[in-house]
């Protein structure tokens, strides 16, 4: 094992430091480290396969949770409706386009509709990786985006079931869906109450007791519990990672737990693409290039189209649309084609404010109007956000404090500070 790390970091440094100075996207060499280390390149794996997935699947774990400290749960509900239009045009557009492949490429419905399943889903690490290397990570786009991939991680489990039943029963088992609705709803709840009501509370009571060994453990200890929930609940083990992550980003202590997680994530991180490019065979892509090349055109056009429809309809500016659709580019389940799309993410995102310049220089008036409209409100939208009058609370923030400062909140915490420091007592005696 110890040896696998070892060729891993010696050959990933070395080719992100030739990426580096070729000014390429490191995420990209750590890509072609995975070809170099794989089993395909020349005959054999020059590390275990197993645990560099096991290395990888942690690696996205640790980068949703850093993502999650980045978020604030009220930017989720604030964008409530970009979230929800702009994820079920996605893919209800991609389902559509995936569906009419495989009819063409002569499939089966089910068979046809698992392909549409797959192509809907962009991966929410690989969208986030290639934000961050391209310096926008403070964009205002990156709030609606990944509002969008939260509501597609949820949608995702509804798919899997639907798609299920009918591969077993070649029917629509209404009440096996309906279940899993009512149990999806039921844990976000809880979820959401439990990130309200005890946790950021919790922190706030204890962080005079916190040093950084303390609170760097006490951060994973809580990442790997709703990581476990979220996989007895029936999601991605991802989805929790983020969802701690953004219980946390409420706590005063995000920022230091942020920075804390910093190179563990960055560690781990890099496995993961590693290990993506670890399943690229150049054979394989050579033999079905056209079969390749031709189901990466459409996640890229249809990615491009439809979010960027469902952004702009869900109240975004054609700006911040085209910037969150150009990085959608791409999907997290068919091989060959996730690893040409995320290969060619950071340079189409690129391209991303020159063809909206080009687009916007080329559209009609009327259009030109209603996105000048629509950039305007934004603006305004956002600087009430920043001054809001009179210094008062929003109505969400005055909720908030209230559903913290309730008497069972206090009991709760209280109560568990009070037993901890009994057991210190016991211990110390």
């Amino acid at each position: 094992m110890v040896q696998d790390l070892y060729v891993l970091m010696i050959t990933a440094a070395v080719v992100s430091i030739l990426f580096k100075l070729l000014k390429q996207p490191v995420v990209l060499g750590y890509i072609v480290a995975g070809v170099l280390v794989g089993p395909y390149l020349f005959g054999k794996s020059l590390v275990n396969p197993d645990n560099v997935k096991q290395w990888g699947d942690i690696g996205v774990l640790f980068v949703l949770f850093c993502i999650g400290l980045e978020f604030r749960l009220k930017n989720l509900i604030s964008s409530g409706k970009v979230a929800a239009i702009g994820a079920l045009t996605i893919i209800g557009g991609m389902m559509l386009f995936g569906y009419l492949v495989g009819v063409d490429a002569k499939f089966d419905m089910v068979n046809s509709l698992f392909l549409a399943g797959m192509l809907c889903m962009s991966s929410t690490t690989i969208v986030m990786k290639a934000i961050d290397e391209a310096g926008m990570s403070k964009e205002r786009f990156v709030k609606g985006a990944t509002s969008i991939l939260i509501v597609e991680d949820v949608v995702a489990v509804v798919l899997m079931v639907l798609l299920s039943s009918i591969a077993i029963r070649h029917q629509f088992d209404g009440a096996e869906l309906a279940g899993k609705v009512v149990d999806l709803v039921i844990t976000l709840v809880a979820w959401f109450v439990c990130g309200i009501l005890i946790i950021p509370t919790l922190i706030r009571k204890v962080k005079n007791h916190l040093n950084d060994e303390t609170l760097i453990i006490l951060a994973l200890g809580l990442c790997l519990g709703m990581v476990l929930s979220a996989e007895e609940a029936g999601f991605s083990s991802a989805l929790g990672a983020f969802v701690m992550g953004s219980i946390l980003a409420e706590t005063v202590e995000s920022h230091r737990i942020e920075k804390l997680m910093t190179p563990l994530k960055n560690v781990f991180a890099a496995i993961f693409f590693i290990s993506v490019g670890m399943m690229i065979d150049p054979a394989s892509l050579a033999e079905y290039w056209m079969s390749v090349v031709y189901v990466s055109l459409i996640i890229i056009i249809g990615m491009i189209v439809f979010a960027t429809l469902g952004c702009w309809w869900g109240g975004q500016t054609m700006r911040d649309s085209m910037l969150t659709s150009f990085s959608f580019v791409q999907i997290g389940i068919i091989v060959a084609s996730s690893v040409v799309t995320t290969f060619l993410t950071p340079y189409i995102m690129k391209a991303a404010i020159p063809c909206y310049t080009f687009f916007y220089n080329h559209a009609p008036e009327s259009l030109r109007a209603k996105i000048d409209k629509r950039e305007q409100e934004m603006a305004e939208a956002e600087a009430a956000a920043a001054n809001p009058s009179g210094g008062k609370k929003s109505l969400a923030d005055k909720v908030r404090y209230a559903v913290r400062n309730t008497f069972i909140t206090k009991h709760l915490v209280n109560l568990f500070i009070k037993n901890m420091s009994a057991h210190d007592e016991n211990k110390n005696s």
